[in-house]
């Protein structure tokens, strides 16, 4: 079985992208997450471009790391300079990492157009580099910046650009798609030659602008390439970098390649929304292999035929990258989804039963208001309870008020005063809040919290809101989803409504039930 060696760039290329800034706390946790994944390198910024990467690689130095091996990445030495007196170069010695990239040029229209040097003197820029760090004593691995558009123009000076970055000692040549426009077959085909002529072992980097960085990264492994480069979740600049997370699994699942230990893979779907949290971005959902829509499965048909085999709709077990399959709850689900459902909750139940039915029945109208809840599935629960007369309220809601002011008073601009009851005990409390929801929300909680503590753990992760019939105008109906969790497990619950308030209300009002639901039924330990 081929080793390929998995170089991550999410703290460096990754970092490029807009809205990205970690902190040195921040790379630290990703670093680890990936050494524990068992990506055999973790490129971690340059050194000489601010104090906090080289805060970084101070701390960086003290870590035990099993698998990885971190880089520090910088350019050749400078136009004109010695390597010993170019600064970028003495800051990659100073970061104390065993293995270096260094990037060098081998397009010919940009060593004379960007660089504005000679041809012969990026040659040496590039040999005098790399035979320096090696004397060094240091890995280097070499990245060819815009391989692919300088072969196509002028082969036999990117070429050029390899042999002398060889002759010089570089440990691994990457040739790097840097502007993201080659296409698979040009990928397949420009590898292949190169790794005919030249005996040093070939890396890929891919980006991601045509929307091919997975495929051509894949292509040049075929071809020969045993270094991948790429990063999590696909971020990076522009349109981002070649997506380790869809790379590792179709080189190591489906072609058999030697990429990170096999009972690592089930961490695949952890890491990839880990480094998203860190990022502070929304995860791709849609994502293959580690978004909660790539198993997920909603028509009757396809649901039928997952549940007698899975490989009729998945082309890879879930569990083997640690995510799950889910059968969305909808008007198209048919009986056999439904009925799994409310297995659940009563596992007595048959297809034809009438309480199926009047579930059914129930769903159907509650989706022609406007309701989904294939990711709402908390909710439909409560539905389900409700129609089958195994559902108790925790509370009542007696009534409510919600004011808005503006303009705002230190990010205040909502009061809400609500009355509940809970049995025969009424409640009336008032909260002011960052908006109309923030502010019923405490309300609520405040109202509720002597009769049920545990709702202090509910932390409401997300809010979104859709207007459904745009064509009404302010009289068009609005859907409320709202994410929570009690660090222990998350929830979505819905709300439909002309109203947005009250359509939040229910939202939240689902999300606590849900809650107090859970913990009731949790088993003793």
């Amino acid at each position: 079985m081929t080793k390929i060696h998995l170089f991550d760039s999410t703290l460096r290329d990754g970092a490029q992208a807009q809205g990205i800034s970690y902190s040195v706390e921040d790379k630290i946790k990703i670093v680890e997450a990936l050494d524990a994944l068992g990506v055999s390198y973790i490129e971690a910024g340059n050194p000489g471009s601010n104090p906090k990467d080289m805060e970084f690689f101070k701390r960086a130095a003290a870590l035990k790391l099993k698998n990885a091996k971190i880089i520090a990445f910088g350019a050749t030495r400078k136009v004109g300079i010695d390597v010993a007196e170019d600064n970028n170069l003495q800051s990659l010695l100073k970061a104390g990492t065993d293995a270096i990239c260094i990037f060098g040029k081998s397009w010919d229209y940009q060593v004379t157009d960007i660089l504005r040097t000679t041809l012969d003197e990026n040659l040496r820029m590039i040999g005098d580099t790399i035979r320096y760090l090696k004397q060094q004593g240091k890995e280097v691995v070499f990245d060819a910046e815009h391989f692919f558009d300088g072969y196509k123009v002028n082969p036999d000076y990117s070429l050029q650009a390899l042999a002398a970055a060889a002759e010089a000692g570089a440990d691994c040549l990457v040739l790097c798609d840097t502007n993201g426009g080659t296409f698979p077959g040009e990928i397949y085909a420009i590898t292949q030659a190169v790794r005919q002529v030249v005996r040093t072992a070939i890396g890929i980097h891919c980006h991601n602008d045509g929307e091919m960085a997975v495929a051509n990264s894949v292509m040049a492994v075929q071809a020969g390439a045993t270094q991948v480069q790429g990063t999590i979740n696909g971020i990076g600049e522009r349109c981002g970098n070649a997506n380790l997370c869809s790379i590792l699994p179709n080189l190591q699942l489906k072609l058999g390649f030697d990429c990170i230990p096999a009972d690592n893979m089930r961490h695949l779907t952890s890491v990839a929304r880990f480094v998203s949290e860190i990022a502070n971005m929304t995860h791709n959902e849609k994502a293959p292999y580690v978004g909660n829509d790539a198993f997920a499965h909603k028509g009757g048909m396809h649901i039928d035929a997952v549940n007698k085999n899975p490989i009729s709709y998945e082309h890879v077990n879930p569990e083997v990258v640690g995510n799950t399959r889910h059968i969305l709850m909808s008007e198209v689900a048919g009986r056999s989804t439904l009925l799994a459902k409310i297995n659940t909750i009563d596992p007595t139940l048959k297809k034809d039963s009438p309480q199926t039915q009047k579930v059914l029945d129930r769903l159907k109208a509650l989706e022609h208001e406007g309701y989904q809840f294939e990711t709402a599935e908390s909710s439909f629960e409560l539905v389900v309870r409700k129609e089958l007369g195994l559902y108790r309220p925790f509370f009542e809601r007696k009534d409510f008020k919600v004011i808005v002011s503006e303009p705002s008073a230190n990010g205040i601009n909502s009061s809400a005063m609500i009355k509940i009851a809970v049995g025969e005990q009424e409640e009336i409390t008032a909260a002011e809040g960052d908006g109309p929801v923030n502010a019923l929300d405490k309300a609520m909680r405040k109202a509720l919290e002597r009769f049920y503590p545990a709702i202090r753990d509910i932390k409401l992760t997300d809010y979104k809101v859709r207007v459904l019939d745009s064509d009404k105008a302010s009289a068009a109906k609005v859907r409320v989803l709202i994410e929570s969790t009690d660090h222990h497990a998350n929830w979505t619950t819905i709300g439909v409504s002309t109203d947005i308030i009250d359509a939040s209300w229910r939202a939240l009002v689902d999300a606590v039930e849900y809650k107090l639901l859970r913990d009731q039924e949790k088993p003793v330990e």
